[in-house]
């Protein structure tokens, strides 16, 4: 009897699973999607990873193999924290923060350490962009405690890190974080921030538009030039199709108003001639807050009646005016936009 029992009970989880290959295609949707994030708008971005997440609950559904359910669950997460920063990056903070909260509990739940790492950097930099610096430097540093992460998941959390820091006007620390964020490491690998990658990697080049933002908030204006040119000169190094149109516009949103710093208008307005090529529907949120940031600084009395700075100032309030932050975001990350 025991036998005959335990012999049925393996036919029913047998048939209660589907085929590994379906599984395998799941894992290629998600990392074609992380891949080709760069080059989608938010909107649509957010569309093809909810379409993904219900494909992926669907099939979790329909099998009771818990290898399959674990690797349905990490690939929920991954859909999730997709979600998370597209909804970021369409100015939606609150759902936002929900969806990488969501992806970090799928990442505990499996024991998946570089995603909740990965959620939890991402919940810091909504965070600061919220106006919560202290908030935001203690999940990056949760993020940092745990183990298994690879040395490209350690940079993106030093840089996120160091913009903390920045924000809350702590300069010795953030600098600290910039230089960790430039180390090599150790040839560590994980399976989220390597072996997907695409949004969730952190190139090179991101990390250095990243480091040009924080050295703007610490007032170094050298450094922050150094940086975004750094990045711009990186990316130009990449196939057409690898790059980013948000690293290249952010980039040169920072070194324009490095060059403000200096009271280099002519070598501002220059630099900004990447940020008008961007298509409205792909001003995403850091894209917009570095423009809304240049405009609140050229609207100073130093530059009242003056004609450049005028008409810069016009084409930003256009460029933001038409972004998805400001046509599709809540009042609160129009407040983080305007403060």
């Amino acid at each position: 009897m025991t036998a005959r029992e335990a012999h049925d009970g393996a036919d029913a989880t047998a048939a209660a699973s589907i085929s590994d290959n379906t599984i395998d295609d799941l894992r290629d949707q998600v990392v074609s999607l992380a891949r080709r994030y760069h080059s989608l708008s938010p909107a649509n971005a957010y569309e093809a990873a909810d379409q993904l997440r219900l494909e992926v609950e669907r099939h979790r559904d329909r099998t009771q193999v818990p290898f399959q359910q674990q690797t349905l669950m990490i690939l929920n997460g991954q859909t999730a924290a997709l979600l998370a920063v597209a909804a970021f990056d369409l100015g939606y903070f609150p759902s936002a923060r929900t969806l990488a909260r969501a992806a970090a509990v799928y990442g505990e739940s499996t024991r998946f350490a570089p995603l909740q790492a990965y959620a939890d950097g991402t919940l810091a930099y909504i965070a600061y962009h919220s106006g919560e610096a202290n908030e935001a430097l203690s999940k990056a540093r949760r993020a940092l405690s745990y183990s298994g992460l690879g040395d490209i998941a350690q940079r993106r959390l030093q840089a996120i890190v160091a913009r903390a820091h920045a924000h809350i006007g702590d300069v010795n620390s953030a600098r600290r974080a910039i230089q960790l964020s430039a180390d090599r490491g150790r040839g560590v690998r994980d399976e989220l921030h390597d072996e997907v990658g695409g949004e969730f990697g952190f190139s090179e080049e991101r990390l250095a538009m990243s480091n040009s933002t924080t050295a703007l908030l610490m007032g170094d204006a050298a450094q922050a030039e150094a940086e975004a040119g750094r990045a711009i000169a990186l990316l130009g190094q990449r196939e057409p199709d690898a790059q980013s149109t948000h690293v290249r516009a952010g980039a040169a949103a920072d070194l324009a108003f490095a060059r403000l710093l200096t009271d280099n208008v002519d070598g501002a307005a220059e630099a900004l001639a990447p940020l008008w090529e961007v298509p409205a529907e792909q001003r995403k949120t850091g894209i917009v807050v570095r423009a809304a940031r240049l405009g609140r600084h050229l609207a100073r009395p130093h530059y009242h009646g003056a004609l450049l700075p005028s008409e810069l100032r016009e084409q930003i309030e256009e460029f933001t005016r038409v972004s998805p932050p400001y046509r599709l975001g809540p009042a609160v990350a129009l407040l983080a936009i305007d403060s």
